[in-house]
């Protein structure tokens, strides 16, 4: 082995910790890559991605309805075939994120015992927040529960449609599809990420956190296909995202329009695809402004304008009955928890159906969205113990979105119980889920003011979404590289906003979603096989930090006694 004690920034060059882990490590990373015009690319999985979109497209829109058709029978057998591992898998992601974090591995520290946190905690918060779940709460907050009200909890709860049991159900179910859950599934590929490239010096890519079983296959046509896969999912699920975006921030200008100044903001495909514009054009000047200027400051004004539009609702609504959905819902919630999370349809009867719908939709959402999230979750997180990392990831964040649905939904039910029968479930029957939310504002004061903070909100996470998920994508499409340049990173949002343009003007968009989750599956699996190659990974990095040749290296290199063997130590900083 090399003297461990030179330690050297210089490219090509290990530290201490590297020569000790990988010594056999003699790759540059995007080492293969080939430069087009000033960027960066792979040379397999760039031009793939590409293709694979184009055809795509091109065939969702040209075949037209037989495509939808055929989106539709594969989204049914996978969900009525494979349900019952949707629901497995996913509780094993959550139980596995608790394992980590809580045991011996919970004092690792993503980049090593020196590495130093890159944000504050409460922008890194604010980050992992808004990229995970962003305009799905702004979407389905008052949408989703109002079909479990309307259902009576589906095939889990028992209650009669539309009564008040109906609305604890409603509560549950959200906070169910919302809480815990999605994060995990964001968390345990995050931390699989974020180890195998910051503790083992591996690309920032999907296909390293293989590594344990593949070796350096993960550099050859395997690694390709994960990437591959990967970065499709990504680009897809961004799409159906800025479409949907687009439609409710359509739905919620031409609300304010018609309420306000009586006139009319057309409900139309090309408008929605104006907005898709405008929402590119502000992206590239968030790229442009960098990750600490760009991804960061959209974060932190997502989080005031959604806690400006929670604070509104509580305060101008029936605040007592809010706060009594909070701790109701918290408490059907967690109390049905673990019936809940492995609740399958063998009983359901005539109600059987209800689940595919909704929790396996939903679960398939999260695991398609898990590589883009994940990765992002990754990149902010180096200098992070893993015990504060699962706690960043796995709590914080649902916490909010429990609050969250437990507000929007408890103020719609409000309306329909104790208000006008039909008043917020009415317009969502008839013009869709992007109007619901402003149909449950127009009830409450500041009709005009929320109206405009939640179309506002939509347009600041969509466009925090493009830009993390174009920094994710030049991620995998330049070869695990950390280092790449603004024209790339533009490069992505225009290719994902043209494809959600694209497929709404060819009315695939609502194809697009569908298949989108029926790829949630090999995902489902990938995903496993990756909570046994992290399991793997720490392991051998306790083992490592035992070893005698790491006491050596780090004795050598810092002239001191070592730290301590049994444990990677956490850095003494400061968070502000």
């Amino acid at each position: 082995m090399s003297n461990p004690s030179e330690d050297t920034s210089k490219r090509g060059e290990l530290t201490v910790r590297e020569q000790v882990f990988h010594a056999d490590l003699d790759r540059d990373l995007g080492e293969t890559n080939v430069t087009l015009l000033g960027i960066d690319l792979h040379p397999v999985v760039f031009p793939l991605a590409v293709l694979a979109l184009g055809v795509f497209v091109t065939l969702t829109i040209g075949l037209g309805e037989q495509a939808a058709l055929a989106y539709e029978t594969v989204f049914d057998y996978v969900n009525r075939t494979f349900g019952w591992l949707y629901v497995l898998a996913v509780n094993v992601f959550i139980i596995a994120m608790v394992a980590f974090g809580s045991s011996r591995y919970g004092n690792i520290t993503l980049g090593g015992p020196n590495a130093e946190p890159e944000f504050s905690r409460s922008g890194w918060i604010a980050m992992l927040f808004t990229a995970g779940m962003g305009v799905g709460l702004l979407f389905f907050g008052v949408a989703e529960p109002m079909y479990h009200f309307l259902s009576g909890g589906g095939s889990f709860f028992d209650a009669s449609p539309e009564t008040p049991a109906a609305g604890r159900a409603a509560t549950a179910i959200t906070m169910f599809h919302w809480g815990f859950h999605p994060w995990a599934i964001y968390g345990v590929v995050g931390l699989g990420l974020a180890f195998f490239s910051f503790n083992r010096g591996l690309p920032l890519s999907f296909r390293s956190i293989f590594h344990p079983l593949l070796g350096d296959r993960i550099y050859g046509a395997p690694g390709h296909v994960v990437d591959l896969a990967a970065v499709i999912a990504t680009v897809f699920g961004l799409a159906t995202a800025a479409g949907l975006a687009a439609l409710q921030i359509n739905a919620g200008l031409d609300f304010v329009a018609t309420t306000y100044f009586d006139a009319r903001i057309p409900t139309t495909v090309w408008s929605a695809i104006s907005i898709i514009a405008v929402i590119i054009a502000i992206t590239t000047l968030s790229v442009l402004a960098g990750l600490e200027r760009g991804i960061k400051r959209l974060s932190q004004v997502n989080v005031v304008l959604m806690l400006t539009l929670l604070l509104i609702v509580v305060a101008g609504g029936p605040t007592v009955y809010l706060l009594d959905v909070f701790d109701s819902g918290i408490g059907a919630y967690l109390g049905n928890f673990l019936e809940l999370s492995f609740h399958a349809e063998a009983f359901a009867g005539s109600d059987a159906g209800w689940q595919h719908d909704w929790t396996i939709f939903f679960w398939g959402f999260w695991i398609v969205w898990a590589p883009f999230v994940g990765m992002f979750i990754a990149r902010i997180s180096k200098g992070r113990t893993i015990r504060e990392f699962v706690g960043g990831v796995l709590v914080v964040p649902a916490l909010f979105s429990l609050v969250w649905m437990a507000v929007f939904n408890g103020a719609a039910i409000f309306v329909e119980l104790h208000v006008l029968s039909g008043g917020v479930i009415g317009p969502l029957q008839d013009r869709g889920r992007a109007v619901a939310l402003f149909e449950m504002l127009s009830f409450y004061p500041f009709t005009f003011v929320t109206s405009l903070v939640a179309t506002v909100n939509l347009v600041t996470f969509a466009v925090t979404s493009l830009d993390s998920g174009s920094l994710v994508t030049s991620y995998l499409t330049a070869g695990g590289k950390q280092e790449v340049a603004s024209r790339q990173r533009v490069l992505w949002p225009i290719l994902i906003g043209g494809t959600a343009a694209a497929l709404l003007l060819g009315n695939g968009l609502k194809a697009l979603q569908t298949a989108v989750i029926a790829t949630g599956l090999p995902f489902a699996v990938l995903i496993l096989v990756m909570v046994y190659t992290i399991y793997l990974g720490l392991r051998r990095e306790i083992e490592l930090h035992r070893s005698a040749a790491y006491r050596e290296a780090v004795t050598e290199h810092t002239d001191s006694e070592p730290v301590d063997p049994t444990h990677s130590p956490v850095s003494t900083r400061r968070d502000d």
